[in-house]
């Protein structure tokens, strides 16, 4: 843990600092009693970079010296700008204090070195094409299945939920009979995607680059374990389908790169500026980049004299990772297939192009078709600590607006595949909202059907289907009896799933209410309560920024 900290407090810290530092045989003695931590978090969760500090201020309580100030990046705002500020600050003062020279300007330097293939000198099998070619893994399926190893899952049901309006939400179920892999209601389910072809042909014109030519990026440094940033050798067409992050905002020292490339001096100037630490720079980088919503590919349009090679863009750009999506289905009643619900992300940007969400875009396009093979994709399941209480009969109330209806839709399905058996079960209490009741009341017949058969109380919130909005954290805020009836006088269990940054923390906010005011305790006896019921699993939260 100790030396992962401090790759991280050095990963952007001038090569020529580095070299000399091992040079002085300053790097050893540094990893043994001196410390210095960068930690990664986001503000929108409780314990924000709780591990960093701990680590900071055990490392001091062992006796190491400190080089450097603690570092917090926090996620939920600019963690690329946190660090630059800290670093710009930290490796100075790491120069100053082992007498290390320092030049005043940083080196840009590439960490992987491009060859290129003609196509007599590879088979065809060292190519990976096609649909599913993410990973060398897909040509040969082989338990037990994860996040290196993806197991590729039939699309067998793909449907609309939404009965009308202009946004879309689907109903995805993954069969997982030949895999062998194991759910449990609350667990999440990994999705690796492919990108957009439309922006991937673009890609290939603005850098002007032969998008089926076969290429290998090798790691200069011979020492590293990581010797490609991806499998290769692959065509540029395959990377940035399969392996390169294209959607995402490019992070400040990608603009800082960039700059490298561009003809005119007004481009050049302003990627250099947006890629700075002062003021100006971050107000150009927070209006062009941030609320502009401009990608890779926007910022090369808008930019038209910078011409970055394309093996070069594959270098910077961070790697397409998996989305997680929590399971909506109970493997009670579903035990082959794995059930996905997940709005569609689409939005016009303030420069008047169309964003769309690489996974759920993807998936849309990919709907099973009678007489075909049905759509394949990558998938594996990550388990989670979102789980309902071992004793069915212990109460719990559950809050989840929109999508965050899914983990629930298993949770309902599993309490009532108990009663059905004979079981004895508690009071399962649902909060849901939507925006009107004939548009995006997913699920609307079957949580009917539940509450038909006494399988749960329902408290739905349309929030726009009368003048005043009307949000679950309303409903929820008419009921404190309620909650405190649930989780402080029958030893129940509280969930919510959604958003992180409002919805969580407001409904938080209202069970730390209800604490106070039906059970008379103070506000700082509140949050003990509250911490305590956490470290318990009686408050669990399954919420995304």
């Amino acid at each position: 843990m100790f030396s992962s900290f401090i790759s991280l407090s050095l990963r952007n810290i001038p090569s020529y600092v580095i070299r000399s530092m091992y040079r002085k045989r300053i790097i050893s003695p540094l990893l043994k009693f001196q410390h210095m931590v960068f930690g990664l978090g986001n503000k929108t969760y409780e314990h924000f970079n709780s591990v960093a500090i701990y680590v900071d201020k055990r490392l001091e309580e062992l006796g190491a010296t400190r080089v450097f100030e603690l570092g917090l990046g926090d996620d939920d705002a600019n963690i690329e700008d946190d660090f630059i500020t800290w670093k710009e600050k930290f490796w100075p003062a790491v120069c100053e204090k082992y007498n290390i020279e320092s030049t005043g300007e940083e080196e840009l330097t590439r960490q992987f070195r491009l060859v290129t293939h003609a196509p007599d000198e590879i088979t065809p099998n060292e190519v990976f094409t096609g649909e599913i070619a993410r990973l060398h893994s897909f040509q040969n399926q082989r338990v037990p299945f994860d996040a290196k190893n993806p197991f590729l899952a039939q699309i067998i049901v793909n449907k609309e939920l939404h009965k009308g309006g202009d946004r879309s939400c689907l109903h995805i179920e993954l069969d997982i009979s030949n895999s062998k892999m194991r759910y449990e209601a609350g667990d999440h389910v990994a999705v690796y995607p492919i990108n957009d072809r439309g922006l991937v042909e673009r890609l290939g014109v603005l850098t002007g680059a032969d998008l089926d030519e076969v290429f290998s990026l090798i790691n200069t440094d011979q020492e590293s374990t990581k010797k490609n940033p991806f499998p290769c050798p692959t065509s540029y067409r395959t990377a940035l389908s399969h392996y390169v992050e294209i959607t995402a905002l490019p992070r400040t020292h990608i603009l800082r790169e960039l700059a490298e490339y561009c003809v005119e001096d007004e481009d050049k100037n302003k990627l250099l500026l947006m890629s700075t630490n002062s003021q100006e720079g971050k107000a150009l980088y927070q209006s062009f980049v941030v609320d502009s919503c401009r990608n890779i590919v926007h910022i090369l349009e808008d930019l038209k004299s910078c011409k970055p090679p394309l093996d070069h863009l594959c270098e910077l750009l961070p790697r397409l990772q998996p989305r997680y999506y929590s399971i909506s289905s109970s493997p009670k009643l579903y035990p082959e297939t794995v059930h996905v619900t997940a709005v569609v992300v689409k939005y016009e940007t303030p420069t008047g192009r169309l964003n769309k969400g690489v996974t759920t875009t993807w998936l849309a396009e990919n709907k099973p078709e009678p007489g075909k093979p049905f759509p394949r994709v990558p998938i594996y399941i990550r388990k989670s600590q979102f789980r309902l209480p071992l004793q069915t009969q212990t109460p719990v109330l559950m809050v989840g607006p929109g999508t965050g209806l899914a983990p629930f839709r298993g949770f309902l399905q599993e309490r009532s595949h108990a009663r059905i058996n004979g079981k004895e079960v508690g009071d399962t209490i649902l909060y849901f909202g939507c925006r009107h009741r004939d548009q995006d009341y997913i699920y609307q017949e079957e949580l009917e059907e539940f509450e038909r058969n006494g399988d749960v109380t329902l408290h739905v919130a349309f929030s726009r289907d009368q003048p005043k909005k009307v949000y679950v954290t309303h409903l929820l805020e008419n009921n404190l009896e309620q909650i405190w009836d649930v989780i402080g006088k029958r030893n129940g269990h509280f969930y919510i799933c959604g958003d992180a940054k409002n919805m969580a923390v407001d409904v938080r906010n209202i069970v730390l209410k209800a604490v106070q005011e039906k059970g008379g305790r103070s506000e700082t006896e509140a949050v003990q309560f509250l911490k305590k019921l956490e470290s318990m699993k009686k408050y669990s939260a399954d919420v995304w920024s």
